[in-house]
């Protein structure tokens, strides 16, 4: 089978040929997991960084964005890696210009984490022309074909999740 989907029917309207089936929609989902990791990692290169190290900006503009300080152990918690990988990490973005720590001023041995403007300028660029374009793939679909995919979505995050459990409860 291919990994398009046939749209015309030979003699019949609802003909087998002009189905879409389960496989087509796993295909077309593997094609869309493909192509956004593709997206990603372009987006890296032209960052400089590598995979955590823009989750980690993310996560600092998130919540920036939202009014939210970041420290270290904060990034960790949302990353899942541990303090030792989240110290080389900010370690890394520091020595490259992306990050900067600042005291924290309710714990005067804390610090907080936030993006450089430079680099805060770049990576938004880089996300918000991702994000606008994927919005725009979106316009068209009616609230209940969203509600539809945002249900398809939670469910194969369930089945993955579990996939994961199976593993360990057979281990």
């Amino acid at each position: 089978m291919t990994s398009e989907v046939t749209t015309s029917a030979a003699g019949f309207w609802y003909g087998e040929e002009s189905r879409v089936d389960a496989v087509d929609v796993l295909n077309a989902l593997r094609r869309y997991r493909t192509a956004e990791s593709s997206a990603q990692r372009r987006a890296r290169e032209a960052l400089g960084i590598g995979e955590n190290a823009l989750l980690a900006l993310r996560v600092l503009l998130d919540a920036e964005k939202a009014g939210r300080t970041v420290n270290a152990k904060d990034l960790a918690e949302q990353l899942e890696i541990t303090a030792a990988s989240t110290s080389a990490l900010v370690d890394r973005l520091v020595r490259s210009g992306h990050v900067v720590r600042h005291p924290d001023p309710n714990d005067r041995r804390g610090v907080i984490l936030t993006a450089t403007g430079a680099s805060m300028r770049h990576v938004m660029r880089v996300l918000d022309q991702l994000d606008s374009r994927a919005i725009q793939a979106t316009v068209h679909l009616s609230d209940a074909e969203m509600a539809v995919i945002v249900a398809f979505l939670d469910q194969m995050v369930r089945v993955v999740d579990d996939v994961d459990s199976v593993r360990g409860r057979s281990a």
